[in-house]
């Protein structure tokens, strides 16, 4: 492994995901206090109210947020390692709109709905106000912008320091409603205080490291990219993906939530974010891996090597987390949430396949994205999205929560397989292209 180091984008790659890795680490911790503080505080049913409204807030804003960090990275990081600004500024312009639009037509489609998607959610009557309250947070939910301006910026540090602050907010709130016996009212308050501090501050130190680096002036929100060729293209189909891979999670435990109720969707949120701690390793790979492939020339060796050293990285830290959870996810259980929540250890032992699967799949839709294929990942998407929702609900009537666990491990890896194999015809196409050419 010595010889990788010599490798500048490997180094590279190591330090921008050490920084989200110190980042995810600690917000995993601190979202977990948060989740064992909630449950103790509210018991199964009432927790799994919660987690049904946050849920509701988290899937509109999934599927109609655009992920727009990806258009300033494709458009404006390549621009900015080349010295040129005005491609950069285009491109968060259109992402800047993009996610405006989106955002608020996003919100009053949500609460408009609402009184008539609730009770099939599981929601509550006497929640409902609630939930539409909690929508109100989509403009700036899930904001897409500040990341990819961060990221093309090379300020993976700024955003790791933000990924620590909110959750690390939320966890000493909810231990101190939890402490003073706090109604269920005073819990999705601090959801929705914090969420949305997170969300303006990211926006901040956005804003301040492009006036820092005099990148502000030519920065105007446009849903006209003229200067982008294939822009609209492009942001439509990683919409499309993005949004089905965002709302997977949510959808799921409003699925749960409405065939088996509350507390079953409490079981799986409790189980689902024990298990995504396997995977962190991978995300925040995934988060640095495509910035520095962009900049790569795909025709050649180079970024092939990487990818697969990447995905070799990930496995050997994520595998070890899963050992660890496998051992003692039981008394985890028992300690941090009571023995109320001990029907999460059997969910959780089917959840830890997806982790597994996603641990050495990650670089795949980065390589194909920096292929100008977005169109691959959105099929793989499409179809592991298809296989999963046509399962999970007779899979849910059948063996309960264990068949929505069931069900999830087995449309991400229908999903898998669909990238590799694309993946594979790309590489195929490539070194074929290469070899006429020579």
């Amino acid at each position: 492994m010595r010889h990788w180091l010599k490798d500048a984008h490997f180094r590279s790659l190591l330090k921008n995901s050490s920084y989200l890795a110190v980042s995810k680490g600690v917000a995993a911790l601190a979202s977990i206090a948060t989740l064992a503080f909630a449950g103790r505080g509210l018991g199964v049913a009432m927790f799994g109210m919660l987690i049904l409204i946050v849920s509701y807030a988290k899937a509109a804003s999934g599927l109609s947020k655009f992920q727009s960090w990806q258009l300033i990275v494709r458009y404006g990081g390549s621009a900015l390692a080349t010295g040129e600004h005005e491609e950069f500024k285009a491109s968060t312009s259109f992402a800047f709109a993009l996610d405006a639009v989106s955002g608020v037509g996003g919100m009053i489609i949500a609460v408009m709905i609402l009184p008539f998607l609730g009770h099939w959610f599981g929601i509550a009557d006497q929640y409902l106000w609630l939930a539409m309250l909690y929508c109100t947070l989509l403009p700036t939910m899930g904001a897409a912008t500040p990341v990819g301006v961060l990221r093309a910026l090379d300020r993976f540090d700024l955003i790791s320091w933000q990924g620590t602050t909110y959750p690390i907010a939320r966890a000493l709130m909810a231990g101190t409603a939890f402490a003073m016996q706090a109604p269920f009212e005073a819990y999705v308050a601090i959801w929705f205080i914090t969420d949305l501090g997170g969300d303006i501050y990211l926006w901040f130190l956005a804003w301040r490291e492009l006036r820092r680096r005099g990148l502000m002036t030519g920065i105007r929100p446009t849903l006209r990219p003229t200067t982008l060729p294939g822009a609209w293209r492009f942001a439509i189909h990683v919409n499309l993906t993005a949004s089905l891979q965002t709302a997977w999670g949510p959808i799921a435990r409003l699925v749960v939530g409405g065939l088996l109720g509350p507390s079953a969707a409490a079981l799986f949120r409790v189980a689902s974010s024990l298990a995504d701690s396997a995977q962190k390793p991978a995300d925040f790979l995934a988060k640095a891996f495509y910035p520095e492939i962009v900049r790569m020339d795909l025709a050649t060796k180079h970024p092939w090597r990487l990818m697969l050293r990447s995905a070799a990285l990930s496995g050997f830290v994520a595998l070890a987390a899963v050992l660890i959870l496998l051992a003692i996810g039981k008394p985890l259980v028992n300690v941090l949430f009571g023995k109320e929540f001990l029907g999460t250890y059997p969910i959780l032992m089917v959840l830890i396949i997806a982790p597994v699967i996603g641990i050495f799949s990650f670089p795949l839709p980065s390589m194909l994205y920096a292929l100008d294929r977005p169109d691959a990942p959105l099929k793989s998407r499409l179809i592991g999205t298809l296989v999963y929702f046509v399962i999970i609900g007779p899979m849910c009537l059948r063996f309960g929560v264990m068949g929505a666990a069931a069900a999830f491990v087995i449309g991400y890896a229908a999903m898998a397989l669909v990238l590799v194999l694309q993946v594979r015809t790309e590489y195929h196409r490539v070194r074929v292209k290469r070899s006429k050419s020579a």
